[in-house]
């Protein structure tokens, strides 16, 4: 029973990876395509409560006791196929410490139109800071085309601190699922 189980997970997989190679096939051939624009909102998940996830997306976080949380959007143009340059604003709070207005500005880029690969450069802006901490941003995932305009893309975001002497020193990891328009 249980390989029995195990042969129809995976055959519901492939069908599902074939579904979505012949959905981003027949959709998105121009949605990557130079010349169009990309708004996108991100759901995080992971990192430590308190700590700065360099977010532009909607995050909520609560881990001993401390809750944050953050709001904000990602836009872009194509440059070239599959190549688009970003921009984003957030700002996030943090239960008792304040809160922040996040920036950023990377690339992203889409191999064979389905697989998202992003850099960027996030800043975090907070009243009254010594030293504003920063984050070099790595991120990866799959582009799911749910029609002409729209696709969910699920990720891994890895964060990399960029400032020693911050109270943000530490790297943040996190799932993300992306919710993206394209035109």
């Amino acid at each position: 029973m249980k390989k029995l189980f195990i042969v129809a997970i995976t055959a519901l997989g492939f069908t599902f990876a074939a579904q979505a190679q012949d959905a981003a096939t027949s959709t998105n051939g121009g949605q990557t395509a130079q010349g169009k624009w990309l708004i996108e909102a991100n759901t995080g998940f992971g990192g430590q409560a308190g700590t700065p996830a360099a977010n532009t997306g909607f995050n909520l976080n609560s881990s001993d006791g401390e809750t944050s949380w953050s709001i904000g959007a990602e836009g872009g143009y194509f440059v070239a196929d599959d190549l688009a340059v970003k921009v984003g604003l957030g700002f996030q709070d943090y239960e008792g410490d304040g809160s922040s207005f996040n920036y950023k500005v990377g690339a992203k880029y889409y191999i064979a139109s389905m697989i998202p690969v992003q850099v960027d450069y996030v800043g975090i802006s907070e009243k009254d800071a010594d030293e504003n901490p920063s984050f070099l941003g790595l991120q990866g995932g799959y582009a799911i085309f749910l029609g002409e305009n729209v696709s969910i893309e699920p990720g891994l975001r890895y964060s990399i601190a960029l400032n020693d002497d911050s109270y943000a020193t530490e790297d943040v990891f996190q799932f993300q699922i992306g919710f993206a328009l394209h035109f």
